[in-house]
């Protein structure tokens, strides 16, 4: 006798903002729900270190806003895909877009992933990629194991950086600049 599986139904954005799994953030990934563990300590706090900087600069020159960890972006509709980065920055005069409740239906301009030790990187690199079809100009992935970060771009070129080098606002954010090590620190 032969087993069928069933395959639940794909969800979508507006069905996962009432989602309530208890100590765990979600992402929806073409319709399919995502369950994460809460990221490390030292995740956190590389991601706050990177918050700090980036909103005192972004605030301090009024160039738009900046999101925290787990904030969730429409991206893709039908079947949805609703992604979530650790720190995200949108240009001011795209701020419109982004609306009082809901998950805004744009890409930021800058996105921030920092890999915690359970993530895969077939995962991230996905995730990445998502965000780059979506619009996203730059993205960064800081590694703190290896003290390292990729740098990708609209443009398709990706760049590495060592533990002595920084990272830069590029176009996105023009003069915002941290060393890694001091972020690592």
């Amino acid at each position: 006798m032969a087993m069928t599986m069933t395959v639940p139904p794909l969800m979508t954005a507006e069905e996962i903002l009432v989602l309530d799994i208890p100590g765990r953030s979600t992402e929806l990934v073409r319709g399919r729900l995502v369950v994460h563990e809460p990221p490390s300590t030292l995740h956190g706090i590389i991601a706050a270190k990177l918050l700090y900087s980036i909103a005192h600069f972004v605030y301090g020159h009024d160039l738009g806003a900046v999101a925290a960890q787990d904030t969730g972006f429409h991206i893709f509709a039908n079947p949805d895909t609703v992604r979530a980065p650790d720190v995200a920055f949108i240009r001011k005069e795209r701020l419109a877009d982004v609306p009082s409740r809901g998950y805004a239906k744009v890409a930021p301009d800058l996105v921030i992933e920092i890999v915690s030790p359970n993530d895969r990187p077939g995962e991230l690199l996905a995730k990445v990629g998502d965000w780059l079809q979506a619009g996203t100009l730059l993205a960064w992935v800081i590694d703190p194991k290896r003290r390292a970060a990729f740098v990708y771009r609209a443009d398709g070129s990706i760049s590495f950086v060592g533990e002595q080098g920084a990272l830069e606002g590029e176009d996105v954010l023009p003069g915002w600049r941290c060393a890694l090590e001091e972020l690592l620190r």
